[in-house]
């Protein structure tokens, strides 16, 4: 096991804007997913990662003086372990949990198997509500909730006009895009998804795993590779590389 100052080196925080910091995953050797923080009245938490690794997410998110027990809504963009496994570390009194309805019934149909498979167990996860394709007003601050399955059938993605802010989850990457060979994956979806936000104005792109990529015409850019790059193999059924 590394000690805690390796464990560090494998994330790196970053302050992306007023009330809006990123967490991202650096390590080769071991896979976790980024998570985001998003300030204000209702402090948010997107996708903490897994359970083994959530303290050094915690830690980080202190050092930026969000504190563990001010999180009050964790959104999973959906149900597999290095996005959803650490909702347990965060679910107590207070705490809202939310994901779409369709990961949930896929979640409680071959959720258990699905994690077993991977050497862990599913969490006990308690939804206080689902997210539904439209406005989710948190306080002042209001998100687009984007359907869009694909890497899974409940996968959803956030939009965020006031900073032009695009959360895909494993949707979509800079100069990448999600497997689709895990259970409910379905490459057709995924291409449709993909093109649905390529049509947002966005000038951040905070993904699931991967580097932020920011400015408009750099996203532009990194749909138009996608486009040309995965297209044949998401439509014809081949499992992108």
């Amino acid at each position: 096991m590394r000690n805690g100052e390796e464990k560090r080196e494998e994330e790196a925080d970053m302050k992306i804007d007023t009330d809006l910091y990123g967490y991202i995953w650096k390590s080769a050797t071991e896979n976790n997913s980024n998570s985001f923080f998003v300030g204000g009245e209702v402090p948010l938490l997107i996708d903490p990662g897994h359970q083994h690794l959530v303290k050094n997410l915690i830690n980080l998110m202190e050092k930026d003086g969000n504190r563990f027990e001010d999180v009050r809504l964790i959104i999973a963009t959906h149900g597999h372990p290095d996005h959803l496994e650490a909702i347990q570390t965060f679910a107590r009194g207070g705490v809202q949990v939310a994901l779409h309805e369709e990961e949930w019934k896929f979640l409680r149909e071959i959720g258990g198997q699905f994690y077993r498979a991977m050497g862990m167990e599913m969490p006990d996860l308690k939804v206080s509500f689902f997210l539904k394709e439209g406005e989710l007003k948190l306080g002042s601050k209001t998100f687009q909730v984007i359907h869009t399955p694909g890497h899974s059938p409940g996968s959803v993605s956030l939009y965020w006009p006031e900073k032009k802010a695009l959360f895909t989850g494993d949707v979509l990457f800079a100069m990448g895009v999600g497997r689709t060979d895990f259970p409910g994956g379905d490459g057709s979806l995924l291409l449709q998804s993909i093109e649905r936000l390529a049509r947002l104005e966005a000038e951040w792109l905070l993904s699931g795993h991967g580097e932020i990529l920011k400015g408009k015409r750099n996203l532009q850019q990194n749909f138009a590779f996608v486009r040309e790059s995965y297209s044949d193999a998401l439509t014809g059924g081949e499992e992108p590389m």
